[in-house]
């Protein structure tokens, strides 16, 4: 048995949800130009908890998006989630934010790759590739995009793209055989159940003194996030 909090923050969509054996049970979101997590992370969780008539202290663990993403929106998830673990006494569960956007996807046949994006300023996206099993095919990475972007990867193989930075991408008319989403996909913390309910199975837990978010790229003071 195992009631898991999680936690997404790494965009401007700040959602919660409660997942029992990698189930989805209820989930809140909002997706707002500005940044609104600190304000509403906490309103969010209160809310969850309240409609599954949970108490915090039945929690098994807290699983929160590690990143890639914004640094502000990752600070403020993660340090929301070790914050509940040290009160709580729980374990925490970390995902790649690009792993868990790719979660919502079934396995289709017309598409061999999943090509998820997540807006780094300017021409460069947080990215990787999946294979349309959703396992990881490539690294994680902050590419600057390029027509040529992906053509060693998945050759003339269809792909998926999906997220915020795929329409920089878009705009470039890449080489690749792109489909894009209809509409921007953002990660939901919902999507985050089955992955976290792998991770508490097999006691993949972080080390709380020691656990910061993937930034993947170093922080400049001067930019915002």
């Amino acid at each position: 048995m195992a009631f898991i909090l999680q936690l997404e923050t790494a965009t401007k969509q700040c959602s919660v949800a409660l997942s029992y054996e990698g189930e989805e049970i209820f989930s809140e979101s909002l997706l707002a130009e500005g940044f609104s997590h600190g304000e509403k992370l906490h309103l969010f969780i209160d809310n969850v908890l309240k409609k599954a008539k949970l108490k915090p202290d039945k929690l098994d663990a807290i699983a929160v998006s590690k990143g890639p993403g914004s640094f502000t929106g990752l600070r403020i998830g993660v340090a929301a989630a070790k914050g509940l673990c040290f009160a709580l006494d729980l374990p925490l569960i970390a995902v790649n934010t690009l792993e868990l956007m790719v979660q919502p996807f079934k396995e289709m046949q017309e598409y061999h790759y999943l090509l998820p994006m997540l807006d780094a300023r300017r021409m460069e996206v947080y990215t990787s590739v999946y294979n349309r099993k959703k396992n990881q095919f490539g690294p994680t990475e902050a590419l600057i995009l390029s027509e040529n972007s992906f053509c060693d990867a998945v050759g003339e193989q269809p792909c998926l793209v999906l997220g915020n930075g795929a329409t920089k991408f878009a705009a470039l008319k890449p080489k690749i055989n792109a489909v894009f989403s209809d509409t921007i996909h953002y990660p939901h913390a919902k999507d985050i159940s089955i992955l976290a309910w792998e991770c508490y199975q097999r006691n993949e837990f972080e080390n709380l003194g020691l656990f910061e978010p993937f930034y993947l790229k170093d922080f400049q003071s001067n930019t915002k996030s």
